[in-house]
């Protein structure tokens, strides 16, 4: 939203994943175009290497940890893979070493995927890592949908005591 209101609302949470779902669409569309000229090993390696490195670690220590929190560092490999500045250099190593061709096109149908089809955008340590309502975040969701419309309307002193005072601040953990 901006600076300092960093959340969104439902609308803008949809209007941001059909974003993604358009590029989604036009990746996939690139690819379908371009089938006969797509190095599948190399298309599938590219889609499964961001959930492999990124993903599975953090799932699999979430199951095992059986509702305890997990180390913040499956958050960080998750959101180092799942970022797009990771993918861009991942791809353009490639296109340079290797060369460029439209099994490429993976990355992009894969985080575009990710965060259009799914909703699955990086992830705050603050929050489960598979996705679990955050009580603080139900919480001021309620109070947002219940204040006064209209600039200024919500001042911090209207911040639901539940919501706690690092909300309130902005702590953005």
């Amino acid at each position: 939203m901006d600076p300092l209101n960093r959340f969104e609302t439902a609308v803008t949470f949809r209007l941001l994943r059909a974003e993604y779902a358009a590029g989604l669409l036009l990746s996939a569309g690139l690819m379908f175009a371009h089938w006969d000229a797509i190095n599948w090993p190399v298309a599938v390696g590219m889609f499964a290497y961001i959930d492999i490195f990124g993903y599975l670690p953090g799932a699999w220590a979430h199951h095992r940890a059986k509702g305890r929190p997990i180390h913040r560092g499956y958050y960080v490999l998750y959101n180092t893979m799942h970022s797009w500045l990771t993918a861009g250099a991942v791809v353009a190593l490639w296109g340079w070493l290797v060369h460029w061709e439209w099994a490429l096109l993976a990355v992009p149908v894969h985080l575009c995927g990710d965060r259009g089809l799914l909703g699955n955008f990086l992830k705050p340590f603050g929050v489960a890592f598979e996705p679990r309502a955050h009580p603080a975040f139900t919480a001021f969701e309620q109070a947002l949908a219940a204040a006064p419309e209209g600039p200024g309307a919500a001042r911090p002193a209207e911040v639901p005591a539940t919501v706690g005072r690092a909300a309130a601040a902005g702590d953005t953990r």
